[in-house]
């Protein structure tokens, strides 16, 4: 069972999901303060009863991994044993969660009266939270939720509390501890602190580590934790970071607990809280720092309506048949297992292709809403020349038509859609277009993105204000805001697009050429996608089956055919990676022409920003989106993969060293011909 929910159907149509039923319905129905004082007795792993912080902080310090790790480094410094003994209690002290019933209430009862406020519905698939119940009581377990808001961790909680389920312990960022009150009411929800980053500092390590395998290995809370390791400002699931991970398969991999279950949830938004804010950090507004003050400054969003929340807990997968026939657990029994080692090849092999394929079980459970499919169709015809006299945008009845032909190919794709079937397709719409009103504008029968010319300019000011620049920055908040919700769906399509663009950028029909192509544009994008490593060949078979399977492809043994009815569908899906496609492009552009030879690392994101500016009021770039900094980001982490661009180390701030023939190189296999200096082409 457990190796089914990570291993996803030949055919995704054949997935059964469960059924949802809201949890804000009672709430609306009964009382908040009873609610958050009634009897809360969870069960617990192993029936263990519940483990106090200060027990949980002596067991951590008196372990000998952490005793030898004090020893080693007392002597590599020189410093006395008790001088380091005593910096990691102060380490632990500043880390360690302490959860109190009484604080856990206080949050009950003040998110039941927010999210009354913020959300139509909180949607939970209760066999999921029956399967995680029985999990908690058999194995340790650790919860990995997607991360797309602040709110992810106290919903997570507070649906726990609700369900009589054991809370959980949560990694969260330093960045939260320095809210005065709001930190601490975090510790004593659950939440313990951690740096963002630890440089080779040893001790901090081994305390961090420790800490997190005690609460595991004793069963006392579910450990939770992000696998993407930080928010993802564009909708998408981000690279898992896999030092958390490590940690929480150690204890199974050297044979201290039988197994571990490790369980994904998928949350999913109608409409982001943060929305407006990550799209300013993309075009290079900094994030506000996490305060108290910013949080009551916050509080207008309490009067504004976010539409629903599905939160889908996935099938608890078993560590243990994950690493059936893929590690060779007799290695750990060669050292004392308190001494730490570095994770060898096969272990860390092992550690990233589960850590794919747990975002890989959270994306197919995520819940796609009909916005989804309506800013894809809005964003694409933005993007679209319009025949001159024609006015701008889409007529709704189009966009209705369209959003149910990409509906049933959502569907066909095997998509979470989340689609009421009882209601007319046209009030669908209607009502997606509504909550959304802050992104679009329907005027005279028609549809387009909020984005009039003159850009935010309030009614009475001068037009003259606003520079061409601010103007476009000010669209481009809208348009990424947009691209962040066509997104959500991007996992649906991915391998399909991937394989559409293939067989535009091929220069024959041949299956070798176009799995060529396929190949180039995966590795290309594969820290831009969740892409399993090694699963090239899967993956081109799963889109030839996908386009097959809806009639837009033909298949024989040496060709690929796109057929007459899956014309539409081909150009649909290129022109969802089109925008990436000219990001990329864009920026081996600006490294040919642009880049000095102390560009460092730092200066690549506001240079390449300003290029991308120029060209963009010069109208020589079709898409808005290639202004994403994490587009910018992606694209260098992917050159600097392939080798195009190097990093030189022992340079101050880490300079990027451009091989200018191998970026041209790439740059025209994207298929790209960007305008150089000499002749301004066509728009892309």
């Amino acid at each position: 069972m457990a190796t089914e929910a990570i291993y996803p159907h030949r055919d995704p149509m054949l997935k059964k999901r469960d059924d949802f039923e809201d949890m804000l319905e009672e709430r609306r129905n009964s009382s908040d303060l009873r609610y958050a004082l009634r009897c809360y007795t969870p069960v617990l792993y192993k029936g263990l009863a519940p483990c106090k912080a200060s027990m949980l902080k002596s067991m951590v310090l008196q372990s000998d991994q952490l005793h030898y790790v004090i020893d080693q480094v007392s002597r590599e410094t020189g410093r006395a044993a008790d001088d380091v003994q005593e910096e990691a209690s102060a380490i632990l002290e500043e880390m360690a969660h302490c959860l109190q019933l009484s604080t856990v209430r206080f949050f009950a009862y003040t998110l039941s009266k927010v999210f009354k406020n913020l959300f139509r519905s909180i949607c939970v698939n209760e066999e999921g939270i029956q399967r995680l119940q029985q999990a908690i009581q058999e194995h340790p377990v650790v919860l990995l939720p997607s991360h797309r808001s602040y709110m992810d961790f106290l919903l997570m909680s507070y649906i726990l509390y609700t369900y009589d389920l054991a809370l959980p312990v949560i990694a969260a960022g330093m960045d939260f501890m320095g809210m005065k009150f709001v930190g601490e009411m975090l510790r004593m929800s659950g939440a313990f602190f951690i740096r963002r980053s630890f440089g080779g500092d040893k001790l901090y390590w081994s305390v961090f580590s420790e800490y997190v395998k005690t609460m595991l290995k004793n069963g006392f809370a579910p450990v939770e934790f992000f696998l993407e390791g930080t928010r993802s400002r564009t909708s998408k699931s981000l690279t898992p970071k896999l030092g958390l991970l490590n940690i929480v398969m150690d204890p199974y991999l050297k044979g201290e607990v039988y197994d571990i279950n490790v369980v994904p949830v998928s949350i999913s938004y109608e409409r982001i809280l943060e929305e407006a804010l990550y799209a300013r950090e993309m075009l290079g507004v900094p994030k506000p720092k996490e305060s108290t003050s910013g949080l009551f400054k916050a509080r207008k969003v309490l009067s504004e309506d976010y539409g629903s929340i599905h939160v889908y807990f996935g099938h608890p997968v078993s560590v243990r048949s994950l690493a059936q026939g893929r590690v060779n657990r007799c290695q750990f029994n060669l050292v004392p297992r308190h001494i730490p080692r570095r994770p060898s090849e096969d272990i860390q092999s092992f550690v990233n292709d589960s850590a794919y394929r747990l975002v890989r079980a959270q994306e197919e459970n995520m819940v796609l809403k009909p916005w989804v499919l309506l800013a894809s169709l809005l964003l694409r015809n933005h993007h679209q020349d319009q025949p001159a006299g024609q006015k701008q945008g889409m007529v709704l009845e189009e966009l209705t038509a369209q959003a149910v032909w990409l509906r049933n190919m959502f569907r066909e794709y095997g998509a979470f859609l989340h689609w009421p079937d009882h209601v007319p397709p046209s009030e669908v719409v209607s009502s997606s277009l509504s909550l959304h009103r802050g992104l679009v504008r329907v005027c005279e029968g028609r549809v387009q993105l909020a984005v009039e010319q003159g850009g935010q300019v309030k009614p009475g000011e001068p037009q003259s204000t606003v520079t061409p620049e601010e103007e476009l920055l000010s669209q481009a908040v809208i348009v990424l805001s947009c691209a962040s919700y066509r997104n959500q769906g991007l996992h649906v399509f991915l391998r399909p697009a991937l394989l559409a663009s293939a067989i535009n950028a091929a220069s024959s029909n041949q299956k070798q050429e176009v799995f060529n192509s396929f190949s180039f544009l995966r590795n290309m994008f594969s820290n831009e996608f969740i892409l399993c490593p090694g699963a090239t060949v899967q993956d081109f078979e799963e889109a030839c089956y996908l386009l097959v399977k809806t009639g837009a492809l033909q298949v024989t043994q040496q060709e690929l055919l796109v057929t007459e009815r899956g014309q539409s569908t081909v150009a649909f899906l290129t022109s969802m990676l089109d925008p990436f496609l000219q990001g990329y492009q864009v920026v081996c552009r600006f490294l040919c022409e642009e880049a000095t030879e102390n560009l460092t690392e730092k200066q690549f994101i506001p240079a390449v920003r300003k290029f991308i500016i120029k060209h963009l009021l010069a109208g020589r770039l079709r898409y808005t989106e290639v202004l994403s900094s994490d587009l910018q980001k992606n694209s260098l982490a992917a050159l600097l993969r392939l080798g195009a661009v190097q990093k030189i180390k022992a340079a101050e701030q880490g300079t990027l060293k451009v091989n200018k023939v191998m970026v041209n190189s790439l740059e025209d296999t994207l298929g790209g011909r960007l305008p150089t200096q000499k002749a301004v082409g066509a728009r892309l």
